[in-house]
């Protein structure tokens, strides 16, 4: 990666935030990654801006990044808007990247808001529907819904209230998986019980409050396995990254010796492939170049953050990512494998069930986790000696899979 660090982060947190606006917080999440850095505004040669629903719900459709930019002072410089949906963070990051080590500048800025709590809940969840290719909607759903044929949900375990088709999406995967390898609802329920325990100690976090598997499973249901409390939530906050080269760390004077190195970033569309193809998963593909570029393998890993916009999606990245073989996610979250003090700890941070998931930030507020793990000042939930870290972040849905999936690689300098 040419010496690429973060020297910053910084975020708000993350939660149902009725009384901010997206500029405070972004003024918030971008004040505290430059004081992190030892930076100013001035400082930054680019910057990176993640957003989905700016546009939709605040009606900025056209530059949300230059509008947020300009009101911290931070004018004269490329800024960019970036959406990939809920990738559009980690994105950001790696556009930051390639400016990086292409030359164009010596630190950059990725900084992502959401604004996602508004009392009109028709057009809040709308911002979902643009999440796959609008003019095959109704081939999208019946293309997704049909991975979870053969298993019938239970009396009682679908909701009658109204949800994002989405969760419906995710429960079809659910029930793919639990078909094709004995994944169980437990186990997807030991997922999220471990995620809301490990949020207990994240102060950030949208919920802190830890829950048992027979809770889990206890919750309101869903879509059959799910349950609400194996769900993120809808989530207003920011975060943001400082990133730098070899001359940016010259600068701000080794950003007083805790920059993390950026051993890989890759971002990768989805292709096509079958149901009994996992080899094939874009997040698979992605991870294998990730290792590639980092020069590192799986068994290096000390800690993850993996996209979880429901507890499956733990158990799928961290096959995808090698941490385990394919169809051991569920187990290895059963035995407890994923919990800080495990074999390897995923989501210490609460991941998006606990954490929360407002769209354009959660790339971002991961590598947030990531950054605070591997300089030791996680606190209750640190994973002790942790040095590598990878990060997971999937966006939108095309085929039968995301349609952009992000991973990068850091470790301790």
């Amino acid at each position: 990666m040419n010496d690429i660090y973060v020297v910053g982060v910084g975020m708000t947190p993350f939660g149902r935030l009725l009384e901010r606006t997206v500029y405070d917080m972004v003024e918030e999440a971008v004040g505290l990654a430059l004081k992190d850095a030892g930076a100013s505004t001035t400082d930054i040669g680019a910057a990176y801006y993640s957003t989905m629903t700016n546009g939709l719900l605040q009606g900025q459709t056209g530059i949300p990044g230059p509008i947020a930019m300009r009101r911290l002072g931070i004018e004269g410089i490329p800024v960019f808007s970036v959406e990939n949906a809920c990738a559009a963070g980690s994105s950001a990051f790696n556009l930051a990247t390639l400016a990086l080590r292409a030359g164009q500048c010596d630190i950059a800025l990725a900084v992502g808001a959401e604004k996602m709590n508004i009392p009109d809940k028709a057009k809040m969840f709308s911002v979902f529907d643009g999440g796959w290719d609008v003019s095959t909607v109704e081939h999208n759903k019946k293309t997704l819904l049909a991975m979870g044929e053969g298993i019938v949900p239970p009396p009682g375990t679908v909701s009658e209230r109204p949800y994002s088709v989405f969760m419906d999406v995710y429960a079809a995967i659910c029930r793919n998986h639990m078909l094709r390898y004995g994944t169980t609802q437990r186990q997807i329920a030991a997922v999220a019980a471990k995620n809301h325990q490990h949020s207990v100690h994240n102060p950030l976090a949208q919920f802190q409050q830890a829950f048992s598997i027979e809770e889990v499973l206890a919750s309101p249901p869903i879509c059959y396995p799910l349950t609400t409390l194996m769900c993120s939530p809808i989530s207003d906050g920011a975060a943001a990254v400082v990133l730098c080269n070899a001359n940016g760390l010259k600068r701000l004077n080794n950003a007083g010796g805790r920059a993390i190195r950026v051993l890989a970033s890759i971002v990768q569309t989805g292709s096509s492939r079958g149901l009994d193809e996992p080899e094939k998963i874009v997040a698979h593909l992605a991870a294998q170049k990730a290792y590639a570029q980092a020069g590192i393998e799986p068994k290096d890993v000390d800690v993850a953050e993996v996209h979880d916009a429901s507890a499956i999606g733990e158990i799928l990245n961290a096959e995808s990512l090698m941490l385990v073989p394919f169809g051991e996610g569920g187990p290895a979250a059963e035995r407890g494998d994923f919990t800080v003090g495990g074999k390897i700890p995923i989501n210490p941070s609460g991941g998006l069930e606990s954490k929360g998931h407002p769209i354009g930030a959660t790339g971002l507020g991961q590598i947030h986790e990531l950054v605070t793990q591997l300089r030791g000042e996680a606190g209750k939930r640190q994973v002790e000696g942790a040095r590598v870290a990878i990060h997971e972040n999937g966006g939108g849905l095309f085929g039968i899979e995301e349609a952009v999936v992000a991973v990068n690689i850091f470790a301790r300098t």
